[in-house]
C-alpha cells in the first residue's frame, strides 16, 4: 500500500531517492525517524520513503499512517527475516535511481538527502557514506557505542574522502549498481550484512566515497542489556563475515589477530580523547564489548561446528 504525496519524478540533475527503512516491533522509534524524514531541505517530489515491516507484532502500518500527509510513503511487510533481507524487499520496490537505507532508530538531519544527491552527482556508481552522530549525549552505553563507530571508520578508511566500510544505517547506493553485485546477503540475519556488502562492492572494483554533509544521528536507547546484546550479534556477525570474506579471498590470508590489535589501538586513542571525567566510565563500557563481541564471535564458531558435525552425521 502506498499513500502520500503521489507520483515521484526526476528533477534537473538530481537523482530520485528511494529511502529504505527496515523496521521490527520499534513504531515509536520509526516515528521520530519518518519525522526527521519530513523536515529535509530535499524537494518533497523528489524522494519516496519505503518502510519494510519485518514481521512486527502489531503491524507497523497503523502506527505510520499519518506520515502519508508528509511524505510518499509505502508501507510493505514480509515475515522476520532479518535487516538485510527487508533493505533488498524495500530496493525491489523502490522507483529511485539512489537508494538511501537508514534504521529506524536513526534521525538523518535536514540536509542529509541533499548531500547524498550532490555527492551522487560526482560519483555516479559509487557506494556512499555519511558521518553517524550519537543523538543522546547522556546515555553513556551509547556514547561508547558511538565511539566504537568512530573507530571502526578510522580504521576502514584510507583517506578522508574514501573507505572500505560504511554502516547500512547511513548508506546509499545507485540502485542499478546495488543490483548489479547482488543486494544485501540475506544469509547475514544478525549483523555485518554491511561489511559483506561494502566488501563485495569493492571486490567488484566498485568505490566508496565518504558524504561528510550526509550526517545521521543515532538514538538507539540503550540501556546495559541492550548494548551487551548488541555486541554479542555483532561478535556473531563478524564471524560470519570472516567467513564469508576468507572464501572470497581466498588467496589474501589476513592475520585476525593482526587486525584486531589495530583496531583496539584507535579505540585507545578514541578513549584517551574523551573527557577525563567520562574515560573510566566508557573505559569499563569498552571492556564490556570487547567480551560481548568475543563471546559472540566465539558462539558463532562454535554454532557453525556444530551444524558442520550433525550435517556430517546425517
Amino acid at each position: 500500500m502506498t499513500t502520500g504525496k503521489g507520483a515521484v519524478a526526476e528533477s534537473g540533475n538530481r537523482p530520485l531517492i528511494s529511502v529504505v527503512i527496515p523496521s521490527y516491533c520499534r513504531p515509536a522509534a520509526l516515528g521520530r525517524c519518518l519525522a526527521a524524514l519530513a523536515e529535509q531541505d530535499f524537494a518533497p517530489a523528489q524522494f519516496e520513503v519505503i518502510v519494510v515491516d519485518d514481521g512486527s507484532d502489531p503491524p507497523l502500518r497503523d502506527s505510520v499512517s499519518g506520515f502519508g500527509r508528509r511524505l510518499s510513503l509505502t508501507v510493505l511487510r514480509q515475515d522476520n527475516a532479518g535487516p538485510g533481507a527487508a533493505r533488498n524487499r524495500g530496493a525491489a520496490a523502490a522507483r529511485g535511481s539512489l537508494l538511501a537505507f537508514t534504521d529506524d532508530d536513526c534521525l538523518p538531519e535536514s540536509g542529509w538527502l541533499s548531500a547524498l544527491a550532490e555527492k551522487h552527482s560526482e560519483n555516479p556508481t559509487d557506494l556512499l557514506g555519511g558521518p553517524l552522530r550519537n543523538h543522546d549525549s547522556t546515555n553513556p552505553y551509547a556514547e561508547a557505542a558511538q565511539l566504537i563507530v568512530d573507530s571502526a571508520y578510522c580504521f576502514y578508511s584510507e583517506h578522508p574522502e574514501s573507505g572500505r566500510f560504511f554502516a547500512s544505517n547511513n548508506m546509499a547506493v545507485p540502485a542499478s549498481e546495488f543490483a548489479s553485485v547482488g543486494g544485501f546477503d540475506a544469509d547475514f540475519r544478525i549483523a555485518s550484512e554491511d561489511r559483506d556488502l561494502c566488501d563485495r562492492w569493492l571486490q567488484s572494483g566498485r568505490n566508496l566515497q565518504f558524504a561528510d554533509g550526509a550526517v545521521v544521528r543515532h538514538d538507539p536507547h540503550l540501556h546495559l542489556g541492550g548494548f551487551i546484546r548488541q555486541f554479542f550479534n555483532y561478535g556473531r556477525g563478524a564471524y560470519q563475515f570472516h567467513r564469508a570474506r576468507k572464501a572470497r579471498h581466498r588467496n589474501r590470508p589476513v592475520s585476525l589477530v593482526g587486525m584486531r590489535g589495530r583496531f583496539l589501538g584507535i579505540v585507545l586513542r578514541q578513549l584517551a580523547r574523551q573527557p577525563v571525567r567520562s574515560r573510566l566510565r566508557i573505559g569499563a563500557l569498552l571492556l564490556l564489548w570487547e567480551v560481548s563481541n568475543l563471546s559472540g564471535y566465539l558462539y558463532g564458531a562454535i554454532r557453525r561446528h556444530d551444524d558442520a558435525s550433525r550435517s556430517d552425521n546425517s
